[in-house]
């Protein structure tokens, strides 16, 4: 279990970060609203997110500075912290949908207020900050709430009625009417640079906590298998949204109300046992997210990255009580909030892809490790889709 964790560790945190509730909501959506017809983006998606997340591994295998210390050397100060503050403005941003996540999975399988389970939770996750060997623990627990989502999907899974058929002729690329803008919510959510990006702190993390080596090849795998995960639990909720609700022309608008329209066709268990799933992705994600955005945070401002820091920690606290406090004051996150984040995200993904991009190139920072001709191909394309995606959401958000 130690060596696999020393391997697997890195990418299962990461697979568990980006899952989160809102990832869940699009999942959903996909497969009530249009069956098995985008199951490719699922694979095109994990695809780019598995380069540039290996090639992050990389990185933080070959070195103990961290990315953001070696874009500051690279470029200039002000870009590395540019990144740092704006993934931490989104961190925040998107914090309070984690907690609401949380209190809606458990409040509506108990049938108590969601306000209780937000805070008490927050409580929770802050209390895990100040554990000893923080980094371990969150391993730990990232490595049970992704099992236990893994088990409520496939469980869920069982239960569903799949058209093998369909679901294979998915997997040819399509754009159903209409689907455009879930195409770009999940491409956007799924190949999620902020995720890559830290991939190279947990293994510098993993490193430091273990006192162990990390190879090029066991990090490599390591991500993959992470990114992997992320593929299986996004397309479990599709094809569980495309046998059970597709059919019967049931839409949702959010992972909580797939987990109310699976009760009348699989009966109060398989509900529960959704909501289950939805809160193993909201939790894993409101201590991970937090904890991205406080630890680059700090690393922008000179305080470091690590997170055994008291800094980093408060920080990271930061995140989750300004969370907390969104989520218990709308019940919901504020569209203000969501604009914020887009309007970030926006202008700061395509640094972020660049500077990866161009560090993982640079025989004179990675030496014989620099990006072979693959992953310059593959980076190259990766750029290449997240520009789309930064023109179309520039046209949705200001010339629409």
């Amino acid at each position: 279990m130690k060596k696999l964790l020393n391997i697997l560790g890195p990418g299962i945190i990461t697979a568990a970060l980006v899952f989160g509730p809102s990832k869940m909501t699009i999942t959903s959506k996909m497969g009530a609203d249009y069956e098995y017809s985008l199951m490719w983006i699922v694979g095109l998606a994990l695809f780019f997110m598995g380069v540039y997340t290996a090639m992050c591994a990389r990185i933080g295998v070959i070195h103990d500075k961290s990315l953001l210390t070696l874009i500051k050397e690279r470029f200039n100060k002000g870009i590395g912290i540019a990144i740092g503050v704006g993934i931490f403005l989104v961190a925040t941003s998107f914090q309070a949908g984690n907690g609401i996540g949380v209190g809606i999975a458990i409040g509506e399988a108990t049938g108590t207020p969601m306000s209780i389970w937000i805070i008490t939770f927050t409580v929770l996750a802050i209390a895990l900050l100040f554990f000893p060997s923080f980094y371990k623990v969150m391993e730990k627990l990232m490595l049970g709430l992704v099992l236990v989502m893994l088990a409520c999907f496939i469980a869920t899974l069982f239960l569903a009625d799949i058209d093998a058929g369909r679901f294979f002729t998915g997997f040819v690329p399509t754009m159903p009417t209409g689907s455009l803008g879930l195409v770009i919510a999940f491409t956007a959510s799924c190949f999620s640079l902020v995720g890559a990006f830290y991939q190279t702190y947990l293994i510098q993390e993993r490193r430091k906590s273990s006192h162990e080596g990390v190879n090029i090849k066991n990090s490599a795998r390591g991500a993959y298998t992470g990114v992997a995960i992320l593929g299986f639990m996004s397309a479990s909720v599709v094809v569980c949204a495309a046998a059970v609700l597709f059919p019967k022309g049931i839409h949702v608008g959010s992972a909580a109300e797939m987990g109310k329209a699976l009760e009348p066709l699989f009966g109060k268990h398989a509900s529960s046992l959704f909501f289950v799933g939805l809160f193993g992705a909201a939790f894993s994600s409101l201590v991970g997210n937090a904890t991205v955005g406080g630890a680059l945070l700090g690393d922008a401002l000179g305080f470091g990255s690590s997170l055994s820091s008291k800094k980093v920690k408060i920080l990271i606290s930061i995140v989750m009580i300004l969370g907390c406090l969104v989520a218990i004051s709308f019940g919901r996150l504020p569209l203000e909030l969501i604009v914020l984040a887009q309007s970030v995200t926006i202008f700061l993904v395509p640094f972020i892809g660049v500077s990866i991009y161009i560090i993982a190139n640079d025989k004179s920072i990675m030496g014989a490790h620099a990006n072979n001709r693959f992953y310059r191909i593959a980076g190259a394309l990766g750029l290449a889709v997240i520009s789309i995606l930064m023109v179309s959401n520039i046209y949705d958000m200001f010339l629409k």
